[in-house]
Protein backbone atom coordinates (compact mmCIF):
# COMPACT_ATOMS: atom_id res chain seq x y z
CA UNK A 1 0.00 0.00 0.00
CA UNK A 2 1.41 3.36 -0.97
CA UNK A 3 1.80 6.26 1.43
CA UNK A 4 -0.94 8.18 -0.38
CA UNK A 5 -3.42 5.34 0.21
CA UNK A 6 -2.66 5.50 3.92
CA UNK A 7 -3.49 9.20 3.91
CA UNK A 8 -6.73 8.49 2.03
CA UNK A 9 -7.77 5.87 4.60
CA UNK A 10 -6.94 8.04 7.59
CA UNK A 11 -8.57 11.07 5.93
CA UNK A 12 -11.82 9.14 5.46
CA UNK A 13 -11.77 8.15 9.14
CA UNK A 14 -11.17 11.73 10.28
CA UNK A 15 -14.01 12.96 8.08
CA UNK A 16 -16.41 10.30 9.42
CA UNK A 17 -15.50 11.01 13.04
CA UNK A 18 -15.93 14.74 12.39
CA UNK A 19 -19.51 14.08 11.31
CA UNK A 20 -19.99 11.96 14.43
CA UNK A 21 -18.75 14.87 16.59
CA UNK A 22 -21.26 17.19 14.92
CA UNK A 23 -24.09 14.78 15.72
CA UNK A 24 -22.90 14.45 19.33
CA UNK A 25 -22.79 18.24 19.64
CA UNK A 26 -26.35 18.48 18.33
CA UNK A 27 -27.51 15.80 20.77
CA UNK A 28 -25.87 17.51 23.74
CA UNK A 29 -27.29 20.89 22.74
CA UNK A 30 -30.79 19.40 22.76
CA UNK A 31 -30.42 17.17 25.84
CA UNK A 32 -32.87 19.15 27.97
CA UNK A 33 -35.28 20.31 25.29
CA UNK A 34 -38.97 19.65 25.64
CA UNK A 35 -40.52 20.22 22.24
CA UNK A 36 -39.14 20.86 18.78
CA UNK A 37 -40.74 22.75 15.90
CA UNK A 38 -43.10 19.83 15.26
CA UNK A 39 -44.34 19.83 18.87
CA UNK A 40 -42.51 16.60 19.75
CA UNK A 41 -39.46 16.12 21.93
CA UNK A 42 -36.02 15.93 20.30
CA UNK A 43 -34.80 12.41 19.52
CA UNK A 44 -31.12 11.54 19.82
CA UNK A 45 -29.32 10.81 16.58
CA UNK A 46 -26.59 8.24 15.95
CA UNK A 47 -24.16 7.96 13.06
CA UNK A 48 -23.94 4.69 11.08
CA UNK A 49 -20.55 3.88 9.57
CA UNK A 50 -19.66 1.47 6.78
CA UNK A 51 -16.52 0.27 5.05
CA UNK A 52 -15.61 1.95 1.79
CA UNK A 53 -13.19 0.27 -0.59
CA UNK A 54 -10.60 2.65 -1.94
CA UNK A 55 -8.54 1.77 -4.94
CA UNK A 56 -8.67 -0.81 -7.69
CA UNK A 57 -8.63 -4.34 -6.29
CA UNK A 58 -5.85 -5.96 -8.23
CA UNK A 59 -4.65 -9.54 -7.80
CA UNK A 60 -5.28 -10.63 -4.23
CA UNK A 61 -6.48 -7.13 -3.38
CA UNK A 62 -2.96 -5.71 -3.31
CA UNK A 63 -4.07 -2.25 -4.41
CA UNK A 64 -7.22 -2.13 -2.32
CA UNK A 65 -7.57 -0.28 0.95
CA UNK A 66 -10.61 0.07 3.17
CA UNK A 67 -11.73 3.43 4.47
CA UNK A 68 -14.74 4.61 6.46
CA UNK A 69 -17.78 6.57 5.40
CA UNK A 70 -21.01 7.68 7.04
CA UNK A 71 -23.94 5.88 5.45
CA UNK A 72 -26.77 7.26 7.55
CA UNK A 73 -27.75 9.26 10.61
CA UNK A 74 -30.61 7.54 12.41
CA UNK A 75 -32.91 8.69 15.20
CA UNK A 76 -33.03 6.76 18.46
CA UNK A 77 -36.61 5.59 18.94
CA UNK A 78 -36.46 5.03 22.70
CA UNK A 79 -39.09 7.11 24.51
CA UNK A 80 -38.01 10.32 26.18
CA UNK A 81 -38.02 10.70 29.93
CA UNK A 82 -41.27 11.87 31.45
CA UNK A 83 -41.44 14.08 34.51
CA UNK A 84 -44.60 15.00 36.39
CA UNK A 85 -44.77 18.81 36.46
CA UNK A 86 -48.33 20.06 35.94
CA UNK A 87 -47.22 23.72 36.14
CA UNK A 88 -44.84 23.41 33.18
CA UNK A 89 -46.16 25.12 30.02
CA UNK A 90 -45.45 22.02 27.92
CA UNK A 91 -47.20 19.60 30.29
CA UNK A 92 -49.80 17.35 28.78
CA UNK A 93 -53.32 16.87 30.15
CA UNK A 94 -51.98 14.23 32.56
CA UNK A 95 -49.42 16.71 33.97
CA UNK A 96 -46.35 14.98 32.50
CA UNK A 97 -43.66 16.71 30.47
CA UNK A 98 -41.78 14.60 27.91
CA UNK A 99 -38.11 15.51 27.50
CA UNK A 100 -35.67 14.36 24.84
CA UNK A 101 -34.23 10.86 24.98
CA UNK A 102 -30.62 12.09 24.92
CA UNK A 103 -28.39 10.44 27.51
CA UNK A 104 -25.70 13.03 28.28
CA UNK A 105 -23.30 10.43 29.72
CA UNK A 106 -23.46 8.29 26.57
CA UNK A 107 -22.95 11.35 24.41
CA UNK A 108 -19.88 12.39 26.39
CA UNK A 109 -18.44 8.89 25.92
CA UNK A 110 -19.19 9.13 22.18
CA UNK A 111 -17.46 12.52 22.07
CA UNK A 112 -14.33 11.22 23.80
CA UNK A 113 -14.25 8.16 21.53
CA UNK A 114 -14.68 10.22 18.36
CA UNK A 115 -12.03 12.74 19.34
CA UNK A 116 -9.39 10.02 19.76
Amino acid sequence: MSMFKIFDVSGSAVSAQSQRLNVVASNLANADTVAGPDGKAYKARQVVFSTELMGKGGALGADTAAGVRVTNVVEDETPGRRIHDPKHPAAGPDGYVTFSNVNAVEEMVNMISASR
